[in-house]
């Protein structure tokens, strides 16, 4: 019944969005961004050890940072500031997300003049964030390598059981 227009159960009952990127981006630089958790956070690569990511991510609200090393070694560029890495990350994910929803996500008031990844990060930078703490980078990066995990299988549209995140409408629990 598939073909004939009729939706399977699988179809009818999945209650998983999936939002269009707001504009293509390169993957290279920032392979992972996500708006999670009440955080953007992501994976950046090194630009100068092609075996070194980093995992960074912004509180919502706080704007508070941190970036380390895939295993655990602090950011040397992010000391006080935003280093390299984060403002990489921002400006992929105003590419992925669009600017406003990323604004909206971090709660920054970036005003009427045409916002862009630099009025974001601008906007952040004035309130003088302060340096959180990477304690969910181990957890960014483990959802990071799950997702590179899918482009190991054959494309296809059939459903991956390990995707269904929700029970059918009439599972029983």
């Amino acid at each position: 019944m598939h073909g004939s227009g009729v939706l399977s159960v699988w179809e009818r009952s999945s209650t998983a969005r999936v939002v269009p990127s707001a504009r293509p981006r390169k993957l290279a630089k920032v392979p992972f961004a996500e708006l999670a958790d009440g955080r953007l956070q992501g994976v950046v690569s090194s630009g100068s050890d092609i075996g070194r990511v980093y995992v960074s991510s912004f509180e919502a609200g706080t704007y508070a940072f941190a970036c380390s090393t895939n295993n655990n070694r602090p950011c040397g560029g992010a000391r006080g500031s935003f280093c390299n890495h984060l403002r990489a990350l921002i400006g992929e994910a105003v590419l992925q997300y669009g600017v406003g929803r990323v604004a909206r996500y971090l709660k920054v008031e970036v005003g009427d003049e045409e916002a862009d990844a630099h009025s974001v990060t601008g906007a952040m930078l004035s309130t003088r964030p302060a340096q959180g703490d990477s304690a969910a980078a181990a957890q960014v990066f483990s959802r990071f390598l799950r997702h590179l995990a899918y482009l190991e299988f054959a494309p296809t549209t059939a459903a991956l059981p390990e995707m269904q995140w929700f029970p059918t409408t009439r599972a029983v629990a």
